[in-house]
C-alpha cells in the first residue's frame, strides 16, 4: 500500500491519504475513503458541533450534571 492523492469534496484541494492513515482506516473498519482535506474535515465538525447544545461548555465545564429526585 502506498500513499495516495485526494481531491477534497469541498475546495477542490488535493490532499495525501497516508499509508499510516489508510491502515488506521482499515484497522477501524471504515469503508470509505476521506472525502474531505483536513481543514475542510476540521470546518464540517466545527459545523455539526455548532448545532448541538450539548457540545457547548456550561458553567461548569465540558461536564454536565444531571440531579434526579426533590431536594
Amino acid at each position: 500500500m502506498s500513499d495516495k492523492t485526494l481531491t477534497c469534496k469541498d475546495c477542490s484541494v488535493q490532499f495525501i491519504f497516508s499509508e499510516g492513515e489508510q491502515n488506521f482506516y482499515k484497522e477501524k473498519g471504515f469503508m470509505n475513503e476521506p472525502q474531505r482535506c483536513l481543514s475542510c474535515r476540521t470546518a464540517k465538525k466545527q459545523q455539526r458541533r455548532g448545532r448541538n447544545n450539548f457540545s457547548k461548555p456550561n458553567a461548569f465545564g465540558n461536564r454536565m450534571e444531571f440531579r434526579f429526585g426533590s431536594k
